[in-house]
């Protein structure tokens, strides 16, 4: 049977490091109403100034990190990818960016020519927002519907509690875990704060604790912030990491607006100050090593803990082209379920 595709979609990356690239990019990118979620002629407008000097400076930090192969995301994705061959047996195995390139649109419609009548969707991202997880679906069903492809779709749906994922990211990160340290922590992706108030309006999310621990599953289902201190705790408890070793924080904020809290840069300072040397940070809200976790905490995160009086910063590698990660990747595909 090999007309069933696995189709494995990451964020994306700009084509280089150039200016006129990451602008391209970020102006895609910005522009998704998932991601900045403001009437158009307002998002227009904040993505305009934006996009008057933020394409320098990120065309900066791409380039402290980039590879001679290209973008890390990028090769770190195609690697995986090609795990994942060896791994899928039920047709091709494909890769698209939901921004950038090869795009959802190009590859659902190669995969429909060729014949292709069954699709696995497969977002990869642990937990859910609308900013990765619903903007990755409705792009691929946008793209089945206006194009008329013949595909039915399988979407994996998200993962962050799934056995077969927390066994692959302790298994990842163990070797790293077994080397003297003084404190764990864990750095999510960060989002505003109404991305999770207008799916859970009334629900609190502040403090530095799990905001849904005793919420019901529909909020849980919905809640990133939760998610994320899910996968935190799940880790902890099967690394045996007792409480005060480890701690949560959320990175890359961008404009005004509230975001979700604990901040990583205030983390940072804290832990250093609180006499913090050897600090490991691992990042689950990403499956590849990528600029926020490359250069935001790699970089930019070792500078400010050393200025605050820490010593080592250690980042942990995401799960990349892990072989057990290819495996759970691919138990969790063949139960996603059919969308109708």
């Amino acid at each position: 049977m090999t007309d069933h595709a696995l189709l494995l979609v990451n964020l994306g990356s700009p084509a280089s490091t150039s200016v006129a690239d990451v602008r391209s990019y970020l102006n895609q990118f910005l522009m998704d109403p998932y991601v900045i979620d403001l009437p158009w002629p307002v998002r227009r407008l904040l993505v305009s100034l934006i996009l008057i000097k933020r394409p320098e400076q990120s065309a900066h930090a791409y380039a402290s990190i980039w590879w001679e192969e290209g973008s890390p995301l990028v090769v770190l994705s195609r690697r995986l990818q090609q795990q994942m061959t060896a791994q899928w047996t039920q047709g091709p195995v494909e890769l698209a960016m939901r921004y950038g390139e090869p795009s959802i649109e190009s590859v659902l419609t190669r995969l429909a020519a060729q014949g292709i009548q069954k699709v696995t969707l497969a977002p990869l991202y642990p937990q859910f927002a609308d900013s990765t997880v619903t903007t990755v679906i409705e792009e691929a069903q946008r793209v089945v519907r206006e194009k008329k492809l013949k595909v039915q779709l399988s979407i994996l749906q998200p993962f962050y509690d799934q056995p077969e994922y927390l066994d692959a990211l302790v298994a990842s990160a163990r070797p790293h875990l077994q080397q003297d340290f003084d404190h764990l922590l864990f750095s999510f992706h960060g989002l505003p704060e109404r991305h999770l108030t207008k799916l859970n309006p009334g629900h609190a999310f502040d403090g530095a604790s799990d905001c849904c621990a005793n919420a019901s599953p529909e909020v849980r289902a919905t809640c990133y912030r939760g998610q994320c201190f899910s996968v935190a705790q799940a880790f902890a408890e099967r690394m045996g990491l007792p409480d005060g070793k480890w701690s949560v924080a959320f990175q890359s904020r961008l404009g005004r607006a509230k975001w979700i809290e604990p901040y990583t840069e205030a983390r940072l300072e804290a832990l250093a100050k609180q006499g913090v040397k050897k600090l490991l940070v691992m990042c689950p809200a990403f499956v590849a090593d990528c600029i926020e976790t490359l250069e935001e905490i790699g970089d930019r995160g070792l500078e400010q803990f050393r200025e605050a009086g820490g010593e080592e910063l250690v980042l942990v590698p995401c799960l990349n082209d892990n072989e057990q990660w290819a495996a759970a990747l691919n138990t969790l595909c063949e139960r996603a379920p059919l969308q109708l």
